[in-house]
């Protein structure tokens, strides 16, 4: 089934690519550590490029599952209780509910990743936590 999801992405990825570099000027900027561009979406899914330049805050979707192909970049991620580095081809699942971070991205290259979404991701279904020592 792994294999399945990550040859979708892949295609994803590639009939994708080439078009997300001409549209990248129109990309959301979240704030400027953080820019989103949306690359398809229906009621089953939303698939986004997103740039991170340094981290992404500790969250979970209750609703939604999460997968990522990196494409450029390195990072530490969380993810439940395990943390790893994520390099460029790497796929990682993110079941729903399940708390996860970009802790920090390592050296010069914003992480870029395909994320597809399931079901269509809703803005609402993003719940931050807040870190105990902060």
């Amino acid at each position: 089934m792994k294999q399945i999801i990550f040859f979708i992405l892949i295609l994803i990825v590639k009939n994708s690519y080439s078009q997300l570099f001409r549209n990248q000027k129109t990309a959301d900027a979240i704030d400027k550590n953080i820019s989103v561009q949306k690359i398809s979406e229906d009621e089953l899914h939303s698939t986004y490029m997103i740039i991170v330049k340094n981290k992404v805050p500790l969250h979970y979707h209750k609703d939604h599952s999460e997968n990522l192909v990196v494409l450029e970049g390195r990072a530490l991620m969380k993810i439940g209780n395990d943390t790893l580095k994520i390099i460029p081809k790497d796929q990682v699942t993110i079941p729903k509910g399940t708390i996860h971070e970009i802790i920090k991205v390592i050296g010069k290259i914003p992480l870029k990743v395909i994320s597809v979404q399931s079901p269509k991701f809703d803005p609402k279904d993003r719940y931050f936590i807040k870190k105990e020592d902060q």
